[in-house]
């Protein structure tokens, strides 16, 4: 005899009890008949509406016995404890990944039917999931409703708020059994856990680049179509992404919080002081195999290893000249638009680059170049 003789004819979920395939068919109808008096949220069942009061009056009475992690819901305590207990019943048929509920198995499968019924409305994206939607829709409200309490920060998602909260408390919970370095983000330690591995999983279509990691894909596809959607309000420069914006903003402001404790020099990005801290200690780990240069960055080799294969894959569009290196691309367009925005402040000449500046303000405090 079957444990679960009741099945949904919409999803095939099944159910122990008649009432229970009853309740839950109401999350396929939308029927929700249960309003709560502040919010106006709508509720299939009766005690759900009175769990969701809780969010309202903070009271969390259901505590984790391993963490002592507290809960407005009991549901919410029993998803919880499912990270302790790794009970994962729900097997996805395609790819063999396990979940611990029903309703995340389902989210997942989307993954592989490439299924996103949920579009906005203002832009056309879609979604797989309606939350993921509601998310996307604050970049266009600018809605920001949930504020940190020691420094003021606003995020438009609570999940961003309790990630943001962790800088404050220094909390890193998640560990990696390979070098020890901690995260406070268990997707930040996955996402390291592959600098071990050399695992790259995500591929780009077009010129066939591997990533370990998805975000990396995301930004690298920007430099196919040339997406530059973020402005700087000040000169009016664009960029492809909003953390090179802000970095950009800070050749405005001057702001280098990240000082060297050996010379004191000073930098805007935490990256670049990690950078030039090698230029003290002697460290080149990335070594060329064809040659056995030894480099203190890894790009710096990428960059190497093109004097060896020839490759020159960025050319000029006037002259049709091919350059191993973007940047020496953009350097020689100068040359046709005879742009010069490094200027002297002291005789008002100007200059293509800025080190051709460097070397000419010399001759104006008497310094003798050197040449290496």
């Amino acid at each position: 005899m079957c444990d679960k003789p009741n099945s949904c004819e919409i999803c095939g979920s099944s159910f122990a009890q008649k009432f229970a395939l009853l309740i839950h068919i109401k999350t396929h109808t939308e029927d929700k008949p249960h309003s709560c008096e502040v919010c106006g949220s709508s509720f299939a069942r009766k005690s759900n509406v009175l769990n969701h009061i809780a969010t309202h009056t903070k009271e969390k009475l259901h505590s984790c016995e391993v963490f002592g992690s507290s809960f407005a819901e009991k549901s919410k305590l029993m998803n919880h404890m499912k990270r302790h207990t790794e009970d994962k019943p729900h097997s996805c048929e395609i790819c063999g990944s396990s979940f611990a509920w029903m309703s995340h198995l389902l989210r997942h499968i989307k993954t592989h039917t490439r299924e996103k019924p949920h579009s906005c409305e203002v832009c056309g994206y879609s979604f797989a999931q309606k939350s993921h939607l509601l998310h996307h829709m604050t970049t266009h409200t600018g809605e920001k409703p949930h504020s940190c309490e020691v420094c003021g920060s606003s995020f438009a998602q609570r999940s961003n708020l309790l990630t943001h909260m962790k800088r404050h408390t220094g909390e890193k919970p998640h560990s990696c059994e390979v070098c020890g370095s901690s995260f406070a983000l268990k997707s930040n330690l996955l996402n390291h856990m592959t600098t071990h591995t050399g695992e790259k999983l995500h591929s780009c279509e077009v010129c066939g680049s591997s990533f370990a990691q998805k975000s990396s894909l995301l930004r690298h596809i920007k430099t196919h179509t040339g997406e530059k959607p973020h402005f700087c309000e000040i000169c009016g420069s664009s960029f492809a992404h909003k953390s090179t914006m802000f970095g950009h903003m800070k050749t405005h402001t001057g702001d280098k919080p990240h000082s060297c404790e050996v010379c004191g020099t000073s930098f805007a990005w935490k990256l670049d002081l990690l950078r030039h801290m090698k230029t003290h200690t002697g460290e080149k780990p990335h070594s060329c195999e064809a040659c056995g240069s030894t480099f203190v960055q890894k790009s710096t080799l990428l960059h190497h290893m093109k004097t060896h294969t020839g490759e020159k894959p960025h050319s000029c569009e006037v002259c049709g000249s091919s350059f191993a290196q973007k940047s020496h691309l953009s350097r020689h367009m100068k040359t046709h638009t005879g742009e010069k925005p490094h200027s002297c402040e002291v005789c008002g000449s100007s200059f293509a680059e800025k080190y051709n500046l460097l070397t000419h303000m010399k001759r104006h405090t008497g310094e003798k170049t050197r040449f290496l």
